[in-house]
């Protein structure tokens, strides 16, 4: 046995004859009517404070519980605010934006300046609602994801949004032309025109349709496979249908 080993034996038989010394000693003290009631108020002292340490135990492990609940809140806010961030920098193109605040009083100014306008354009042109060109509207986010998966393919919800962009812009030039006088177009124009009257049948009178080489005319978008499964889709959420005839496929808004 080497020293540090017999220096451990030895503190613990001194620990052991301490103890019995002072439980001795304690005994001795219990004989005393005195002592023994300071010993019982001792004794229900340390009650009471085990009691309380027990409390302070409890509180202890329920904050513990409700910081573990706050961080879990707060991982949730900080993802909140991550997918907020990313909706604001990556807004589809065709979302309106808000514009810059104003203050009450010039908003409620600007209300009354439009609608007075509103008025005055209306009694000096009462057929301006007849120039309105009906346009297609956007595919809601709802929409989307209610389309079949084997329709939707990969296709996005901004790439279909984008189709409808360009079916608009082709729609807008078309009825731009129908709606000007024969008089005010030049050759290339009457030759559109013309196509146009050609196309329409008993099915589209007095509704808003274009055909693919509406597209090619006025748009940039290819007239091919993808465009035709997104007109599918558009099919599918109501937007458009088709009505043939004359070898002639016309995409008629809804």
């Amino acid at each position: 046995m080497d020293s540090s080993e017999l220096e451990d034996l030895t503190q613990h038989i001194n620990d052991k004859i301490y103890g019995v010394m002072k439980i001795l000693h304690l005994r001795t003290l219990a004989k005393d009517p005195d002592k023994r009631n300071m010993l019982k108020k001792i004794s229900q002292d340390l009650l009471s404070i085990n009691n309380l340490l027990n409390q302070f135990e409890a509180q202890v492990n329920q904050q513990k519980e409700i910081l573990k609940s706050l961080k879990e809140l707060e991982k949730l806010f900080e993802e909140d605010v991550k997918q907020a961030k990313h909706l604001k920098e990556n807004i589809p193109p065709h979302m309106p934006r808000k514009g810059p605040a104003q203050s009450s009083a010039a908003v409620l100014k600007t209300s009354q300046e439009s609608e007075s306008n509103k008025e005055l354009e209306l009694s000096k042109k009462p057929s301006k609602h007849k120039d309105c060109i009906r346009e297609m509207l956007f595919i809601t986010t709802a929409e989307f994801e209610n389309i079949p998966a084997y329709m939707k393919g990969r296709f996005t919800y901004d790439q279909i949004n984008n189709v409808i962009q360009d079916i608009n812009k082709a729609v807008v030039c078309k009825y731009k032309i129908l709606k000007q006088s024969l008089k005010s177009m030049n050759n290339a124009t009457r030759k559109l025109y013309q196509r146009f009257k050609d196309e329409e049948c008993k099915e589209t009178k007095g509704q808003y349709f274009i055909v693919d080489a509406d597209i090619k005319e006025f748009t940039q978008m290819k007239v091919e496979k993808k465009f035709h499964v997104m007109l599918n889709m558009l099919r599918h959420c109501q937007r458009l249908r088709e009505v043939r005839g004359g070898g002639i496929i016309r995409y008629m808004l809804q």
